[in-house]
C-alpha cells in the first residue's frame, strides 16, 4: 500500500509539472491599412518563439513562457512595433496595425516641371556634366545641351534658355543659390553669346521649366539651379589646346584636405578657322576672348563650407554685311565686351538648422558701334554703350521635421543698376527687388508628399508688391510609376530696356499647371509631361528709329496690357546601356502650341521664338577596345514664325502693324564627335590626355535664324548661323591626376 501510494503521489506531481509547463498558442493578424501584411516577423522578445505572416497577415505559434512579455512585429518596410501582453494559461489573440518606414530613399520627390542631375540623384540623373562634354553639338556648353531636352526650343541667333514659349530673359540662371547676371557672353545682333561659365566648375544641376521652387523668383518660364564642386580629390594641373584657343588652369588641394585653391586663363581667336572653313559671317574682326577666373574652398572645423568664384572675361568682334537701306553698300557692327562676376557662398549647420548664405556681384559692358558705308566712304558712327552693375544676396534657413519633411524660409535683395547710352535715348535706371520666401516639404508616406510655398517681392523702381503662392505633389501610382502636379504664380519685372519713357507699369505674371508622370527603372527614365501657362501683364511697346542708316529701333514700354498662353506635350525617354549593349541614348519631343499679344505685336501673334513640334536624339557608345567613344545628336524643328512690325501714329496714338511675316525653313542639324584616350590602361598614370574631334551639322543644312527687314520694309535678308558646318579639334591634358577609370565608367 506505502508502494502505491508514493507512485500515486509520483504521478500527480509528474501531472501538475506537466500542467506547469504546458504550450500557449499565441495568435492574430497584422494588417496594413485595413489589409493583412505578409512577411511580417513576430517574435516574442528574448526568445526563440516568433512566427512569420502568411499572405493574408495572420499568424500563430506556440511558447511555454509566462508572466509579463514583449511581442515585437518586424518588418523591412514598415516601422517595427513592440507590444506588451501576459501570457498565463489561455490562449492569447493579439492584433497589430502598422505604419510605413519612412524612408529618404524610398520616399517620393516631387518632380513636376524639373530635371535634377546630382550625386544625390544618381538614379535619376539625366544631364549630369559627364553627359554635357559628350553631348555632340554641345560644344560642352551647359545651355547648349540643355537644347537636347524637353521643353527647351532651339533659338540660334541670340543666347538664353527659350522655355516652352517664353522669351529668353524669363528665364534665369543661379549659382549656389545666387543669382549670375551674365551667364552669357557680350555678342552682337544675330549672334549669340556663349556661356562664360566652364561646365567643369559645377557639380550638378536643377533645371526647372515650370513649378519652380518659391525660393527663385523674377522668371516667369524657367530656372537652372547650378551648384558649384567642393573640395577636389587631389591637386591637378589642366591644360588645353586647339586651332581656336589656348587654356591653363590648377587647382591646389592643401595637405590637410580641408582647404583648396585655383585658377584658370584662357584666350580664343576664331581667325584660324575662318581661313578654312566656308563662313556665312563676314568677320572684319575675328572674334576673341580672354577669360580668367580664381576660387577658393575653405571646410571648416565645424563642418561648415565657404566656397568663392570670380571671373573676368573680355570679347571683341567686327560684323560686315551687305546695307538694306539705299544709298549705302555696307553695314558694320563692331563690339567691345567686358564681363565680371564674383559669388561667395556660406553653409553651416547649427544642430537641427542648416543655415545658406549667397552673395554675388555682376557687371557687364557692352559697347556696340554700327556704321554704314559706301566703297568710298565710311558714315559716321552710332553708339549703343550699355554698363550694368547687379548685386544679390540671399540667406535661407533649413530645419528638416523628420526623415522626408522638413521647413525653409528665408530672403533675397536684388540689386539693379543700370546705365544705357544711344543716340537721344540716356538712361540710368535703378532697383532693388526684395523677397521674403517660406516653403515646406511634406512627406506623408512613401507614397505621397507635397512641396508648399510662398514667395512676396518688393520692387523700389514700381513701390508695389507681389505675393506668389506655389504648391506641387507627388504619388507613387506603383512600384516604378510616379505622377506629379505643380501650380504657381510668378512675377517678373519689365525688362529696363523697354522703359524709356513714364509708363504706369506693374509686374508682369504667369500662371503654371504642370502634370508629370515618370516610370523610372534601372538605367531607363521615361518621363511624361502636359503643361498650361498663362501670361497676364505682359509689356505692350511702340518702336521709334534711332540711327536711320542703321535701322536700330528702340522699343518703348506702353503699358502692361500683354496676356498670352503657352500649352504643350513633351516626353523624355533614356535608355542608359540596357537595351544596347554600351550604348546610352535619349529621345524628346516637344508639342507647343503658343500665343502672345505682348511687346509691338498688333494682335495675339505665335511668338517668333517658339516651335511648334521640336523633336531630337542622343546617342554615345564607348568602344574599349578602340579606346574611341562616339557621339551623336540630332535635332528637328518645325519652322519658326517671323514678322516684320512697325509703328506709326494715329491722332497722337502709337498704332503697330505688321508689314511682312511667314514661316521659317524647318531646322535640321546632324553633330557627330569622337573622343580618343590614349592613356587608357596604363597603371598608376600621372597625367590624363583626351582628343576631341567635333563636327556640327555634318550635313551641312542651311538652317535660318529669321529675317532683318530694311526701314520700310521692302528689302530682307536671312540671320543665318555663323558656318553652316563647324569643325572642332582639340587636345586636353590633365597632370597630377588620373581621369582615366571615371571616363571609362562613364563611357566617355
Amino acid at each position: 500500500m506505502k508502494t502505491q501510494g508514493n507512485q500515486l503521489l509520483l504521478l500527480i506531481c509528474l501531472l501538475a509539472c506537466i500542467t506547469g509547463y504546458a504550450q500557449v498558442k499565441i495568435s492574430g493578424k497584422v494588417t496594413f491599412k485595413n489589409k493583412g501584411t505578409g512577411e511580417v516577423n513576430v517574435t516574442l522578445k528574448n526568445t526563440y518563439d516568433g512566427a512569420t505572416t502568411d499572405a493574408q497577415g495572420n499568424f500563430s505559434f506556440e511558447t511555454t513562457e509566462k508572466g509579463n512579455h514583449i511581442i515585437t512585429f518586424s518588418h523591412p518596410g514598415f516601422e517595427a512595433i513592440e507590444k506588451n501582453i501576459i501570457i498565463e494559461n489561455q490562449s492569447v489573440v493579439l492584433n497589430a496595425e502598422l505604419k510605413e518606414q519612412i524612408s529618404e530613399i524610398d520616399a517620393i520627390v516631387v518632380s513636376a516641371g524639373s530635371i535634377e542631375a546630382s550625386d544625390r540623384k544618381r538614379a535619376t540623373t539625366l544631364l549630369s556634366p559627364i553627359d554635357i562634354y559628350t553631348t555632340a553639338g554641345a560644344d560642352g556648353q551647359i545651355s547648349s545641351a540643355l537644347n537636347y531636352l524637353p521643353g527647351v526650343q532651339k533659338v540660334g541667333e541670340t543666347g538664353g534658355l527659350f522655355i516652352r514659349g517664353g522669351t529668353a530673359s524669363e528665364s534665369k540662371i543661379f549659382m549656389d543659390g545666387s543669382l549670375i547676371n551674365n551667364y552669357f557672353s557680350s555678342s552682337i545682333p544675330g549672334i549669340a553669346g556663349r556661356d562664360q561659365f566652364n561646365t567643369s566648375l559645377f557639380k550638378g544641376n536643377v533645371f526647372s521649366s515650370g513649378g519652380y521652387s518659391a525660393l527663385y523668383g523674377q522668371a516667369l518660364s524657367g530656372v537652372l539651379m547650378l551648384e558649384s564642386v567642393d573640395l577636389p580629390d587631389q591637386t591637378s594641373y589642366d591644360f588645353g589646346i586647339s586651332p581656336i584657343f589656348l587654356s591653363g588652369a590648377f587647382q591646389k588641394l592643401t595637405q590637410d584636405k580641408n582647404h583648396s585653391y585655383g585658377a584658370s586663363v584662357s584666350y580664343s581667336l576664331l581667325s584660324l578657322m575662318q581661313k578654312v572653313l566656308n563662313f556665312n559671317t563676314d568677320f572684319t574682326d575675328a572674334p576673341k576672348g580672354l577669360g580668367s577666373n580664381f576660387n577658393f574652398r575653405i571646410k571648416t572645423r565645424s563642418g561648415g563650407f565657404l566656397k568663392y568664384y570670380g571671373m573676368y572675361n573680355t570679347n571683341a568682334m567686327g560684323v560686315k554685311s551687305e546695307s538694306l537701306e539705299p544709298g549705302y553698300d555696307f553695314g558694320l557692327v563692331r563690339l567691345k565686351g567686358r564681363n565680371t562676376y564674383h559669388n561667395l557662398s556660406f553653409r553651416q549647420k547649427f544642430g537641427k538648422y542648416l543655415l545658406n548664405v549667397g552673395t554675388s556681384y555682376s557687371f557687364n559692358r557692352s559697347d556696340l558701334h554700327f556704321s554704314t558705308e559706301t566703297e568710298e566712304k565710311e558714315s559716321e558712327r552710332t553708339r549703343l554703350l550699355t554698363d550694368d552693375q547687379y548685386i544679390n544676396f540671399k540667406a535661407v534657413l533649413d530645419r528638416k521635421i523628420n526623415r522626408i519633411s522638413a521647413v525653409r524660409a528665408g530672403f533675397e535683395l536684388n540689386n539693379a543698376n543700370e546705365k544705357l547710352n544711344f543716340e537721344e535715348v540716356r538712361k540710368h535706371y535703378k532697383d532693388l527687388i526684395s523677397s521674403a520666401f517660406a516653403e515646406t516639404d511634406l512627406g506623408f508616406s512613401n507614397a505621397l508628399s507635397a512641396k508648399i510655398g510662398v514667395r512676396a517681392e518688393h520692387s523700389s523702381y514700381f513701390n508695389k508688391t507681389n505675393i506668389a503662392p506655389r504648391i506641387a505633389l507627388a504619388y507613387r501610382l506603383a512600384t516604378d510609376w510616379t505622377s506629379s502636379i505643380a501650380y504657381g504664380l510668378f512675377y517678373q519685372n519689365p525688362e529696363s530696356k523697354y522703359i524709356n519713357g513714364p509708363a504706369d507699369l506693374d509686374f508682369q505674371k504667369s500662371q503654371h499647371y504642370v502634370f508629370q508622370l515618370q516610370r523610372a527603372t534601372e538605367g531607363k527614365t521615361l518621363r511624361l509631361e502636359a503643361f498650361y501657362k498663362k501670361y497676364d501683364r505682359l509689356i505692350k511697346t511702340y518702336s521709334i528709329t534711332q540711327g536711320s542708316q542703321q535701322n536700330q529701333q528702340v522699343q518703348t514700354a506702353l503699358n502692361n496690357d500683354g496676356y498670352g498662353y503657352a500649352k504643350g506635350l513633351e516626353l523624355f525617354w533614356r535608355d542608359n546601356k540596357k537595351t544596347f549593349k554600351n550604348i546610352d541614348y535619349w529621345i524628346t519631343y516637344s508639342f507647343l502650341d503658343s500665343k502672345r499679344d505682348f511687346l509691338n505685336y498688333p494682335v495675339s501673334l505665335k511668338p517668333g521664338f517658339a516651335a511648334e513640334h521640336t523633336f531630337s536624339v542622343v546617342a554615345k557608345r564607348f568602344i574599349p577596345e578602340w579606346k574611341l567613344g562616339a557621339n551623336l545628336s540630332y535635332t528637328y524643328a518645325k519652322g519658326r514664325p517671323y514678322y516684320d512690325i512697325a509703328s506709326s501714329f494715329d491722332n497722337g496714338k502709337a498704332v503697330n502693324y505688321t508689314r511682312n511675316e511667314g514661316r521659317l525653313k524647318d531646322y535640321n542639324a546632324l553633330n557627330l564627335s569622337f573622343n580618343y584616350l590614349p592613356a587608357l590602361g596604363k597603371k598608376d598614370a600621372k597625367a590624363f590626355t583626351v582628343f576631341v574631334l567635333s563636327i556640327s551639322n555634318v550635313l551641312g543644312s542651311k538652317n535660318v535664324y529669321g529675317y532683318n527687314f530694311s526701314l520700310d520694309g521692302s528689302r530682307s535678308s536671312a540671320v543665318v548661323p555663323p558656318v553652316n558646318t563647324f569643325i572642332f579639334v582639340g587636345a586636353f591634358i590633365s597632370f597630377g591626376v588620373d581621369k582615366t577609370e571615371d571616363a571609362i565608367n562613364n563611357n566617355l
